[in-house]
C-alpha cells in the first residue's frame, strides 16, 4: 500500500524522493517475479542474477553496451598461450571491513567446481594466488575469450562463503555497491549502499526490489506510484504509460533468444511411441516449418519481438552472416506435412511441451499458440505451464520427464562458444561441457568444432571456427530459435535510466531526481 505522505506528494507533482536535500535517495523496481537464491553459484536466472550483480563483483566488468572493462582486476596479460595474470585492485573492501584479496579468487573458482554451475568455470584449469593482489588463471588449452567468460564469475568471500555449504545463502557477503538489508520472500527484498564501495559510494541509497508477478498489477503499481521502474512491461500497456503524464517507456533489443529443445534419446519420455521421431532431421524441420513466427510477433507480442536468425545476436564472435534459420525453414504447413510423411511418421505423434507462464514475455500464451500451430500438421502438444520457480528445477539436466522445453538463452559474452559448449556439447563431467544439454544432443563433428575453437588464442581464428559451428547447428536444428523479446521499462520522470544489452537493471548505474 502507498504510504499516504508520499500519495501526497505524487498528487501534487513532487516526487517523495526529493523531500529535501538531506532526504535518503530511494528506488523501488517491480521485477516479474522474486529471485530464487542468493548465492551465485546455486544457480542463474534473470531476476537472480540481477540481485547477484547488485552485492557481488566479477574480476571483468560488462559494461551496458557489452564492453568488457577491469572490475575487480583493475589489468590482465598473456603470460603464455594457457596462462593469464590479473593484477587485482587494492583497497578492494567486503561488507563487513574486510580485505578483498587473491585467495577469495582462487577459493571461489575452486567452490565453483562441486556447484550446478561448474560450467561457468569449464576453461579454467587453475587458478594459482601469486601474492595478495595478483591470480594467475591457467586454461586447458589457449581460450581466447577469457576475460569476456570471467564477467559472468562473481567473486566471494573465502573466510564467509567458507564456513559451510548453506553460509553464503545465510549471510550472502560481496565487494558489490550493495549490502543484502532485507528479504521478505515473494514481497521485497531491500538493498543498501555500501559506503566503502571500490567505485565509489552508490548515487541512490535503498533500493527495493518488489516481485510482481501479475502484468497488469505491475502496471498499476507504476502509474500509482507504487513502483519507480517496471521491468519487462506488458506489451499491451505501452500506449497507455505513454499517455501517462509524469512516466515514459524504454525500449531496447533483447539478448535473450527464446529457443525450444528437443529431445534426441532413442526413447523419450512424453512420446508414446517406440522410436523417438525427433531423432530424425526432417521431423525437426517440420516442427519448425509449422510454427508461425510472424503471427506470434504480430497477434502475442504485439510487434515487440525480432525473429531470431541465429542461436546467438548479431555482432558475437560465430555469427554467420547472411544465414537465417526463418529463411530456411519457412512458415509451410503444407511442406511440414510432407516431412512428417517422409520420416514415417505422417499421422503424427503426441508429445508434451514443457514451459513457464510468469518467466518471459507472453510465455504462456506463446506455448498456447504453437501447440496450436502443431497440431495443424498432426502433432498434438500438451502443454505443461508452470510457474518459473518450479521449472528449473523440472528440467534440470538430465531430465527424464521432458521431451520438449520452451526456454531462453542469452548470450552476454558476446561468443558463440559459450553457449554452444554449454547447450549443444556431448555431455562431459570432466570438461564440464554440455551441462545444459537437456536434449543429449550428440554431434562429434560439433564437439570438435568447440574444442578447435577453445584451442585458439586468436579470436579472429576463434570466430572462422565457431562459424562453422553455427552452419552445422542450424543444418541440423537441435533447438529452434524464435524470437528476440524487445526489453520495454516503464519509467517514473526523475528517475535517470539507460537500459543494458544484458538486462541486468543495476542501480549503481543509476539516479532519482532530488
Amino acid at each position: 500500500m502507498l504510504p499516504l505522505w508520499r500519495a501526497g506528494m505524487l498528487a501534487l507533482g513532487v516526487s517523495a524522493l526529493a523531500v529535501g536535500a538531506a532526504c535518503a535517495k530511494e528506488l523501488t523496481i517491480g521485477m516479474t517475479s522474486d529471485a530464487s537464491v542468493v548465492d551465485p553459484q546455486a544457480g542463474e536466472e534473470l531476476n537472480s542474477t540481477i540481485l547477484f550483480y547488485h552485492i557481488y563483483d566479477p574480476l571483468v566488468r560488462r559494461t551496458a553496451d557489452l564492453k568488457f572493462v577491469p572490475g575487480l582486476a583493475e589489468s590482465w596479460e598473456i603470460v603464455d598461450p594457457t596462462t593469464w595474470r590479473f593484477k587485482l585492485r587494492p583497497g578492494v573492501k567486503f561488507h563487513n571491513g574486510e580485505d578483498f584479496k587473491a585467495s577469495d579468487v582462487v577459493f571461489t573458482f575452486n567452490r565453483l567446481k562441486d556447484t550446478n554451475m561448474a560450467e561457468l568455470g569449464a576453461n579454467v584449469a587453475s587458478v594459482m594466488a601469486v601474492d595478495d593482489h595478483t591470480v594467475e588463471i591457467k586454461t586447458p588449452s589457449p581460450f581466447a575469450t577469457l576475460p569476456n567468460k570471467l564477467a559472468e564469475i562473481l567473486i566471494l568471500s573465502e573466510k564467509n562463503a567458507g564456513a559451510g555449504p548453506d553460509a553464503e545463502t545465510a549471510s550472502p557477503l560481496g565487494t558489490g555497491p550493495y549490502k543484502l538489508e532485507d528479504w521478505a520472500k515473494e514481497d521485497h527484498i531491500t538493498l543498501e549502499a555500501f559506503p566503502e564501495y571500490w567505485g565509489g559510494k552508490p548515487k541512490i541509497d535503498t533500493v527495493t526490489l518488489r516481485p510482481i508477478t501479475n502484468p497488469a498489477t505491475r502496471t498499476a503499481a507504476l502509474l500509482t506510484g507504487e513502483l519507480d521502474l517496471v521491468i519487462d512491461l506488458p506489451v499491451r500497456d505501452v500506449d497507455r504509460v505513454k499517455g501517462e503524464n509524469g512516466f515514459s517507456v524504454v525500449e531496447v533489443p533483447s539478448l535473450n533468444n527464446m529457443v525450444l529443445a528437443l529431445d534426441f534419446r532413442d526413447k523419450s519420455p512424453t512420446i508414446p511411441l517406440e522410436t523417438n521421431p525427433l531423432k530424425d532431421q526432417r521431423v525437426r524441420a517440420a516442427m519448425a516449418q509449422a510454427i508461425d513466427i510472424e503471427t506470434i510477433r504480430k497477434v502475442i507480442m504485439n510487434g515487440f519481438s525480432t525473429p531470431s536468425d541465429q542461436f546467438v545476436p548479431e555482432g558475437s564472435v560465430g555469427y554467420l552472416p547472411d544465414a537465417d534459420f526463418h529463411k530456411m525453414y519457412p512458415y509451410d504447413p503444407e511442406k511440414a506435412k510432407a516431412l512428417l510423411a517422409e520420416a514415417g511418421v505422417g499421422d503424427g505423434f503426441e508429445i508434451t511441451l514443457d514451459a513457464t507462464n510468469n518467466r518471459y514475455v507472453n510465455d504462456a500464451q506463446i506455448a498456447q499458440a504453437m501447440a496450436s500451430m502443431l497440431g495443424k500438421v498432426g502433432i498434438k502438444v500438451n502443454l505443461n505451464l508452470m510457474p518459473k520457480s518450479n521449472f528449473w528445477g523440472y528440467i534440470r539436466n538430465p531430465s527424464e520427464k521432458s521431451s520438449f522445453i520452451m526456454s531462453g538463452w542469452n548470450v552476454p559474452s558476446a561468443d558463440a562458444g559459450a553457449m554452444y559448449q554449454t547447450l549443444y556439447y556431448s555431455r562431459d563431467n570432466d570438461k564440464g561441457y554440455g551441462q545444459v544439454n537437456r536434449g543429449s544432443y550428440s554431434n562429434p563433428e560439433l564437439d570438435k568444432l568447440v574444442d578447435a575453437a577453445n584451442a585458439t588464442a586468436d579470436v579472429a581464428e576463434r570466430d572462422r571456427i565457431l562459424k562453422d559451428a553455427t552452419a552445422l547447428l542450424l543444418k541440423d536444428i537441435p533447438m529452434i530459435p524464435l524470437h528476440y523479446e524487445q526489453d520495454i521499462y516503464g519509467v517514473r520522470d526523475g528517475v535517470t535510466f539507460e537500459p543494458r544489452r544484458d538486462k541486468y537493471v543495476w542501480a549503481f548505474e543509476m539516479d532519482v531526481a532530488e
